[in-house]
């Protein structure tokens, strides 16, 4: 089955936004653009809401549950308890009546899934003698472990997660339901995936709220009490809501509670190193837990879904399901990520290949989305990174790029600000001026060294091309092309130094004009001999005068 998050590839735009926010870097980049690695995804969901560009897109799978209704299957929703704060607008009873308006036969809260699964917890603790205990509710920590710290999945609880306790005991009550979760997540579409059997199709808030869209279902904004006294474990989607639901009566252990994956993997490193005991933890990947899940109403604060939920949780647990404590008991197996682990000579060779060659440039900025140079290098080599990825390397090789060919530029380069102060300019400009060191004009205005004529035209919007002028104080003629960048708000001027061209063109007018001199003397000349012997040339006279004058002329056309 098709990954349940892609990357269309085509309108991702090299931010690096993505692999920043990534959590564990799960993010490549293969001809400029960004891939999701699904071997070590663990569907956070992070760079889905993060991309500025939604390249990342959730695979829909409203049309399998389409597909249901049309071969009259019954169809039973299990409502993530985090629905409350989605849909807080409206009632219940709208959100079932438009649920079965769309075919579903039946409408439970995934709670009943989840009062199942805290007794199990309480019962595991009383009845097993474990050290740390980390909760399995969250498919995103479980992948996590599963995938990126297999050693510490002894300390995961084997048991099933709220979703498919709550479809097991569905399928046990009717063998012939279809189960379709819906929630604010997008790893338990992955979940489903893995367990086709007990849930069939997991949609989130979004689809089946498109859902309701495309088919003209609208839930009316009602005052509601959500309240209900048998709802306890509506506590679930909330960071502790877990805990408050449980009864945590064996006191050898310490019940706590982490969100978000960055806290997740440092508890679980300090549990891997022995530093943790005895203690019982609810873990989530998401900041909040599921009420801030990828797939909520990001207009809507975490304490504002925490006190929608919190109103409407109440004193009692859920009425049982079928299914108890044994019933739900699953083992998480590895799905160990096999990377290549590069030599420190492959490290050090790859940061020498980035520009780190010195401490000095081995800046750890994360412009690249990776925490260090180090980590960049190492994803380099296993084929996740590219080398242009790094911000400083590309500025140092563009500029390095750039100053290359205004330094060794035939012509004078000369960039000004709106202001007309003096930016940058080039050798061959200070040759023009006759200054030896650029620092004695760095920001001064222009006036000081040229005529300002050529800028202010080019800033009307002149067009300045291959301008000539002779400038007198530095006994120097040039031809000038000035460009105004209205994007970047600077000037730049192409000064070319045609000294020595017009010098030796007025030497040759000067040569033209001698030579028009002689040719004209020579002319009057000859005229005065062919007067005296016209008489014996006669009509010869005249192609005389003619010959003569076309050399003349023949003189200035060379001119």
């Amino acid at each position: 089955m098709e990954f349940c998050l892609q990357s269309k590839a085509t309108n991702c735009k090299n931010c690096y936004k993505c692999i920043r926010h990534c959590p564990i870097k799960s993010i490549s980049f293969a001809s400029n653009k960004a891939q999701i690695i699904q071997d070590s995804c663990i569907l956070c969901g992070r760079c889905y809401l993060m991309c500025p560009q939604e390249v990342k897109v959730i695979r829909n799978d409203v049309e399998v549950v389409k597909r249901f209704f049309k071969e009259n299957k019954k169809v039973y929703v299990s409502l993530a308890p985090s629905f409350i704060s989605y849909f807080s607008y409206t009632s219940m009873d709208e959100i079932v009546n438009a649920l079965k308006k769309l075919g579903f036969y039946e409408v439970e809260e995934t709670a009943i899934g989840a009062t199942i699964v805290k007794k199990a917890y309480d019962e595991m603790l009383k009845e097993e003698d474990r050290d740390v205990v980390i909760s399995s509710c969250c498919h995103s920590i479980n992948l996590l472990i599963q995938k990126h710290y297999p050693d510490a999945r002894k300390y995961l609880a084997n048991i099933l997660s709220p979703m498919l306790a709550h479809g097991k005991d569905i399928k046990t009550r009717d063998p012939e339901a279809k189960v379709v979760f819906v929630g604010p997540c997008i790893a338990k579409k992955n979940e489903a995936d893995l367990n086709p059997y007990i849930v069939d199709v997991a949609l989130t808030f979004k689809e089946l709220e498109q859902w309701f869209k495309d088919e003209g279902i609208s839930l009316k904004e009602v005052k509601y009490d959500w309240k209900k006294e048998k709802s306890k474990a509506r506590l679930f989607p909330t960071t502790g809501g877990i805990l408050r639901t449980m009864e945590c009566s064996n006191k050898d252990y310490q019940y706590l509670a982490v969100d978000g994956v960055e806290n997740s993997r440092r508890v679980i490193e300090d549990i891997l190193a022995g530093k943790i005991h005895k203690c019982f933890i609810e873990m989530s990947s998401c900041e909040g837990s599921c009420i801030n899940g990828p797939v909520t109403n990001k207009e809507k604060s975490v304490i504002a879904s925490y006190l929608d939920i919190n109103k409407a949780a109440g004193e009692q647990d859920f009425v049982e399901g079928e299914i108890g404590y044994k019933d739900i008991n699953k083992n998480y197996y590895s799905i160990g990520v096999k990377e290549a682990t590069p030599s420190e000579e492959e490290i050090e060779a790859k940061l020498i290949e980035m520009g780190k060659t010195e401490k000095t440039k081995i800046l750890n900025c994360g412009s690249c989305g990776y925490n260090t140079c180090r980590e960049k290098a190492i994803a380099i080599i296993q084929g996740k990174a590219d080398l242009e990825m790094c911000l400083p390397y590309l500025m140092e090789k563009a500029e390095s790029f750039s100053d290359n060919i205004v330094s060794n530029s035939p012509n004078g380069i000369l960039v000004l600000d709106q202001s007309l102060n003096i930016q940058t300019l080039n050798k061959t400009m200070c040759r023009i001026i006759n200054i030896d060191n650029p620092s004695v004009v760095i920001h001064k205005n222009v006036s000081s060294i040229l005529d300002t004529k050529d800028f202010f035209a080019a800033l009307c919007g002149e067009m300045v091309f291959r301008r000539k002028s002779y400038l007198s104080e530095y006994d120097k003629y040039v031809e000038n092309t000035v460009i105004y960048d209205q994007k970047f708000h600077v000037l730049l001027s192409i000064m070319k130094d045609i000294t020595k061209e017009e010098i030796n063109r007025q030497k040759h007018e000067e040569i033209v004009k001698k030579s028009l001199e002689i040719t004209d003397k020579v002319v009057e000349k000859n005229m005065r001999a062919v007067q005296e012997i016209a008489s014996l040339l006669g009509e010869t006279t005249a192609e005389t005068k003619v010959a003569l004058s076309s050399l003349k002329d023949t003189i200035k056309d060379d001119k």
